[in-house]
């Protein structure tokens, strides 16, 4: 049975990759919660990006002649490199029976107006109603 050592690229990509597995994990994504007096939980949310790579090449040594010297396992150079960005992305709140994610991103404009539209059309309807019982209601001046 003949073993095959490891290639020196695995260890460079092996260091890299657990590098980069102890910077991130769940907790980088959905961060721990946060309970407020009133019972509201508020957990912080974050888009994580990773990116990484590795190369390396072997290169042949140079030998002084046939006077009998053993055969050199070729050399080996190579590098690895990797980065992780994050990112806040918003809040989710949970309480007074409603989830809500509010948004860091001020452009974020049109979440916002989903979220606000339900509470805009009852006001509404409110208004609507009011306007309604207003000229339904006779007037009465007193007679002077």
């Amino acid at each position: 049975m003949r073993i095959v050592a490891e290639h020196p690229i695995e260890g460079l990509m092996k260091t890299a990759m657990e590098s980069i597995k102890e910077m991130v994990d769940v907790n980088t994504v959905v961060g721990d919660p946060v309970e407020t007096p009133d019972g509201t939980v508020i957990i912080p949310i974050s888009r994580v990006a990773c990116g990484f790579g590795a190369g390396g090449g072997e290169f042949e040594s140079q030998g002084q002649g046939d006077g009998g010297q053993e055969e050199q396992a070729p050399f080996f150079g190579g590098g690895s490199g990797g980065g992780v960005s994050v990112q806040p992305v918003g809040f989710l709140v949970v309480g007074q029976g409603q989830i809500r994610l509010l948004p860091v991103d001020s452009n974020v404009i049109y979440d916002r107006l989903l979220d606000v539209a339900p509470q805009l059309l009852a006001q509404l309807q409110s208004m609507c109603r009011r306007e309604r019982h207003n000229t339904e209601t006779p007037v009465t001046t007193p007679d002077h």
